[in-house]
């Protein structure tokens, strides 16, 4: 029996694959309509991309099968939807990130920055978190923690070295670092209280309470790591794959808003709920993992330095491996901070951007995007040397000269780019494109219409909470592809602004703090060890309430009068879900 039971768990992946369609079968032959063809497949795709038995972009393929096949949309209109704009601008981001990366400037900048705010405990775990939300918003959130956590444990070594003998012989542990030290007791009487006195602590004694106070300490900065590498992604629409998702997702279902979801609308919205859940997310593991004697964590007080000037001096020399910027680091430098002005000023929306005076239509709106701005830049990468123009000997044939690589090579990008994302982004805008040709868009609204009578503040609180949990057992893209096409729909089932419901959803999807599967950042900080499920779930518990919250108060406070939320947008007026009230005020400005 027990090998029967471990053959069906080996397999279990292959029955999934081949019964999972059998067992849905009831409905599209019970409902012979295309609403139920559609929803065939997405509860499909769903189950598919929840147990993960296929492959992500796998199961992002079907709507190319089953959507002709069922009479929904022709194939080559499928495919349109996989490689729409959205696509092209996460690929242009992509490159520009992996020259950043190939040339380590993402590495001097974390250094950098860590040698300016030192390595007291309170602060180092603050400058860890700073560094990589900064990277997180450029790069992808993987990379940025698989080079942070790395440097973290170098410096957590130098941290937590032995204590010498004559510390050991005394009962002493290192004080620059125990977190939890009792105060001293007053001296009083000793002929008064020589029998009352506590006894000192023993050696054995004081090494296993320097143990534990080590190892809580080196828990939080791994989480913290992990944990700001999430956060930051939401600041910035290409910092992670969600944001990108519900640009794609708006613009496919709304056609006529008018770019209304940017680049700089989008960081004027995050960023700000990004420090703010930054700034509590350090405070509570501060609390967590150091105690409430803030005046410890934060080195002030007669303490040891040995530790922490052998901690900086792992820092500095980390620095100093890396040398003086090179000419490919200046380069990438000026390209990268060209790309992000580019970006905020194509078509900000409160002044006239250069899109809209060099390359505007006839309605004067831009005829460039966010995307065609980060291909320009790649391409740019992709043309630039490496080094300044000249010739150089080539390696082992002195008599052949050769010229030096571009910033950014082919390689590279076929050896790093996700592929696999792309197509995931595809496979969401196919399943909302077929959503809404099949009827089941209205469907959905029609049957969601009742939350009208409830406040928009208590439903977007609920959704908040709702994709929070959702997105701990799924990948946060699929969570976001899942979701934002329903709430577009009860959108405009309830008469509210679609963006006062999506705009939360996508955040929330990054609220992935609890489980080491729940993103890959996570994973990495619990690979190298010392964390254990329940630390991870105790800490990320508390962020997710607090991540909701804080999501509350952003979308009920400064993204209202930014998206004019309080209105109902007249791009998002359809034909097949009733008029609602062009000035129609149906959002309040209740925050949590």
């Amino acid at each position: 029996m027990a090998t029967c039971w471990q053959g069906l768990w080996a397999y279990r992946f292959y029955l999934i694959v081949f019964f999972l369609p059998i067992f849905l079968l009831p409905l599209p032959i019970l409902v012979p309509t295309k609403e139920a063809y559609c929803a065939y497949t997405i509860i499909l795709m769903a189950l598919f991309w929840c147990t993960e038995a296929l492959p992500l972009a796998v199961t992002a393929f079907l709507p190319i099968i089953m959507f002709p096949m069922m009479g929904i949309m022709t194939a080559s209109t499928v495919s349109l939807e996989y490689l729409k704009d959205t696509n092209i601008l996460f690929i242009g981001g992509m490159m520009v990130a992996l020259a950043v990366e190939n040339w380590n400037l993402h590495k001097r900048i974390a250094l950098c920055v860590l040698l300016i705010i030192g390595v007291r405990p309170a602060l180092l775990i603050l400058g860890f978190m700073l560094v990589t939300a900064f990277l997180s918003m450029w790069i992808s959130n993987t990379a940025t923690t698989a080079m942070m956590v790395p440097i973290a444990h170098a410096v957590l070594e130098q941290l937590h070295k032995m204590p010498t003998d004559r510390d050991v012989e005394e009962g002493r542990n290192n004080p620059a670092f125990e977190l939890q030290e009792q105060k001293e007791e007053t001296k009083l009487d000793e002929k008064d209280n020589k029998q009352d006195r506590p006894a000192p602590p023993t050696p054995s004694e004081s090494k296993t309470q320097q143990n534990k106070e080590q190892l809580r300490f080196s828990q939080g900065l791994s989480l913290c790591v992990c944990y700001s590498a999430s956060i930051g992604g939401i600041a910035t629409l290409t910092g992670t794959t969600p944001n990108l998702v519900l640009q794609g997702q708006v613009n496919s279902i709304f056609p006529q808003n008018g770019n209304v979801v940017n680049f700089a609308s989008w960081f004027g919205f995050a960023f700000p709920a990004m420090i703010i859940l930054l700034l509590l997310s350090w405070v509570w593991l501060q609390i967590l993992f150091l105690g409430f004697d803030f005046r410890k964590n934060f080195g002030l007080g007669d303490q040891s330095r040995d530790q922490e000037r052998a901690a900086f001096e792992v820092i500095q020399r980390q620095h100093k491996l890396l040398g003086p910027m090179n000419f490919a680091e200046k380069a990438v430098t000026f390209l990268f901070v060209l790309l992000v002005v580019l970006w905020f000023t194509r078509e900000p929306g409160f002044f006239t951007g250069w899109g809209n005076l060099a390359f505007s239509d006839e309605n004067g709106k831009s005829m460039t995007s966010d995307g065609t701005v980060a291909i320009l830049i790649a391409v740019i990468m992709f043309i630039m040397p490496s080094k300044i123009p000249g010739l150089t000997q080539k390696p082992g044939n002195p008599g052949k000269l050769k010229a030096p690589p571009a910033l950014l090579t082919w390689d590279i990008v076929k050896k790093k780019m996700p592929w696999n994302i792309v197509i995931l982004l595809g496979g969401g805008f196919a399943l909302a494109k077929g959503s809404e040709e099949s009827g089941l868009s209205k469907w959905l609204g029609d049957k969601l219409t009742p939350l009208e009578s409830v406040p928009p503040a208590a439903v977007v609180f609920i959704i908040c909470l709702l994709i929070a949990i959702f997105t701990e057992c799924t990948s946060n893209v699929a969570t976001t592809t899942l979701f934002l096409p329903i709430l577009a729909s009860m959108s405009q089932a309830i008469c509210i602004h679609p963006l006062y419901v999506m705009l939360p959803c996508t955040l929330a999807s990054s609220l992935a703090f609890m489980l080491p599967v729940a993103t890959p950042p996570n994973a990495i900080a619990f690979s190298f060890g010392g964390l254990r499920v329940t630390d991870m779930a105790r800490a990320g518990f508390m962020l997710n309430v607090i991540g909701v919250l804080v999501i509350t108060l952003a979308i009920n406070s400064w993204s209202i009068p930014m998206f004019d939320l309080h209105n109902f947008p007249s791009w998002a007026q359809s034909n097949t879900t009733g008029l609602c009230g062009v000035s129609q005020a149906n959002v309040t400005t209740s925050s949590p």
